[in-house]
């Protein structure tokens, strides 16, 4: 029979019936053996390795539709979101390649689920989080290579490999999205497997003692089965405490602030040197700066294809924007081109193939937006340090 195919897990949780059934994200067999398992009516429940949001997509694609954008970019959450799009992108490649929607067994879960009036447990730690602290995971270098790599692979148009094959059929899509681009693959095994390990498995045990269900058929990736399985036979720390311990935030590190404030203080303090050299020189200095500071950012918003508006407030936020660590000329940029070409329901729906190539970034209003808020901070980003050091060399070059 198929059924031996794809392994379970029989655990006992006090007087609780765990099934944890392995389950491969491209595979046919998977969703046979989840059909077959729910319709046999030995189950009380339905636990599924998803979050609250990766649920809300599944179920509702145009769930997408009424993201806030305005407060994705006020809380500089462009680049999270961006990151989540290059895996919807990287499941479309899979789509594409074999004819199966990764997570089409979990699908098959809920759908039996709720034929059957059965309730479902969303085990998995929020997508965001689990972006944020393998972020907090890697050092800056290892971060950006990653998110560019990420972005790379939005728009790739190569077929998945076999040595991805093999690793989405030991069951995880996020690992392996994420380890096609990462160097140093320890740096996220911690925080993509070892962490959601033992949040599923803390998840599993308060919904089932919050539920007083007795049966219950948990279906995860074959690559999270044994960890979770071991996390469930230990029972040993409180289900509660491991939840809020995971789903922290790590605090941002003190140098990337350090840095920016240092920058900061050595910018003004050249001002302020040049105005106390010479009135002229100081004005200058100042012209100087917003002149570079405005124009790249504003470069980088026409290249992101930006409302001549946009571009123009780009111009005017960056030398203020790069004088504030806390504000981003993006955050302005990214509003003003929101504000001026609002995305319409066709756009968000059109969002996840879009992406996967670079016109569709350009061609979609809720993507363009998230190029206009990267580009117009990159070029205030590159305007600030060729400022500041016109801005040395002109002092220098008077003092002298």
């Amino acid at each position: 029979m198929t059924e031996s195919l794809e392994p379970r897990c029989e655990i006992v949780l006090d007087d609780v019936q765990v099934t944890l059934l392995g389950t491969a994200h491209v595979s046919r067999i998977s969703v046979e053996q989840v059909e077959r398992l729910i319709q046999s009516g030995d189950y009380d429940a339905v636990a599924v390795e998803l979050c609250r949001s990766r649920f809300n997509a599944l179920m509702d694609p145009r769930s997408l539709a009424q993201t806030d954008l305005f407060s994705v970019i006020r809380q500089n959450r462009v680049y999270m979101v961006a990151a989540s799009l290059a895996l919807s992108a990287y499941q479309q490649r899979l789509a594409d390649q074999f004819g199966i929607e990764p997570g089409a067994e979990q699908r098959m879960a809920l759908r039996l689920a709720r034929e059957r009036d059965l309730p479902v447990l969303l085990i998995d730690r929020e997508i965001g989080i689990t972006l944020k602290r393998i972020s907090a995971n890697l050092g800056w270098w290892q971060r950006a290579t990653l998110f560019s790599g990420l972005l790379a692979a939005m728009v790739t148009s190569n077929e998945v490999s076999e040595d991805e094959v093999e690793r989405l059929k030991e069951g995880d899509v996020l690992e392996t999205t994420f380890a096609e681009f990462a160097t140093d693959r320890k740096d996220l095994y911690v925080p993509l497997i070892e962490e959601r390990d033992r949040y599923m498995a803390a998840k599993l045990r308060r919904e089932v003692a919050r539920l007083g269900v007795k049966r219950v058929l948990a279906v995860v990736g074959v690559g999270h089965l044994k960890g979770i399985a071991d996390k469930l036979g230990q029972n040993r720390e409180d289900a509660v405490d491991i939840i809020a311990e995971l789903e922290r935030i790590p605090a941002p590190g003190r140098w990337p602030r350090i840095l920016a404030w240092t920058v900061l203080a050595l910018i003004l303090g050249g001002f302020a040197w040049g105005f106390a050299m010479n009135p002229d020189l100081g004005w200058d200095l100042v012209l100087n700066w917003m002149l570079i500071t405005g124009g790249l950012s504003a470069l980088g918003t026409l290249m992101a294809a930006g409302h001549p508006l946009t571009i123009l407030s780009a111009f005017l936020a960056a030398p203020l924007t790069t004088l504030n660590p806390a504000i981003g000329a993006g955050m302005v940029t990214g509003a003003v081109e929101l504000y001026l070409r609002k995305p319409n329901v066709g756009d968000f729906g059109r969002l996840r193939a879009d992406v996967t190539s670079w016109t569709g970034w350009w061609r979609n209003r809720v993507a363009r937006i998230l190029v206009v808020f990267a580009l117009s901070n990159l070029g205030a980003a590159i305007g600030t340090y060729v400022a500041g050091f016109q801005m040395v060399e002109r002092i220098v070059q008077s003092g002298s």
